[in-house]
C-alpha cells in the first residue's frame, strides 16, 4: 500500500489561501451594498454669528527724543611726499637675427606626393 504523507506547510498554505478568498468576497458584497444605500438629506442648522466684545486700544507712552552727540572734527591729514624713484636703466635695442635664404634650385631627393 502507498502511504501519502503531506508536508505540514501545505496544510497551512491551504488554510491561508481559503481565508484570503473568503475575505475578498465579503469586501465585494459590502461595497455593492454601500453603492445602493441612499441617505436622507438633513437640513443644515443655521448658527448665529458670534459677537466678540471690543477691546480697548492700548495707549503707548511717548518715547523720549534721542539727540545725536556731536562728533569732534578730525584734523586734515597731509599726505607725505614720496621720494623720487630712480629711472629704469635703458637697454639697447637688440636686432633679430635673420635666417639665410634657401636657394630654389635644389631638388628634393625624395617624392613629396606619395608617402
Amino acid at each position: 500500500m502507498a502511504n501519502h504523507i503531506f508536508p505540514p506547510f501545505i496544510l497551512a498554505l491551504a488554510v491561508i489561501m481559503s481565508m484570503a478568498l473568503m475575505h475578498s468576497q465579503t469586501i465585494l458584497v459590502e461595497a455593492r451594498q454601500l453603492l445602493e444605500v441612499t441617505l436622507p438629506e438633513l437640513p443644515k442648522p443655521e448658527l448665529p454669528k458670534p459677537e466678540f466684545p471690543e477691546l480697548p486700544k492700548p495707549e503707548l507712552p511717548e518715547l523720549p527724543k534721542f539727540e545725536m552727540p556731536k562728533l569732534p572734527e578730525l584734523p586734515k591729514f597731509e599726505m607725505p611726499k614720496l621720494p623720487e624713484l630712480p629711472s629704469f636703466p635703458h637697454f639697447p635695442d637688440l636686432t633679430m637675427p635673420t635666417l639665410p635664404a634657401i636657394p630654389k634650385e635644389i631638388n628634393p631627393s625624395h617624392s613629396t606626393t606619395s608617402p
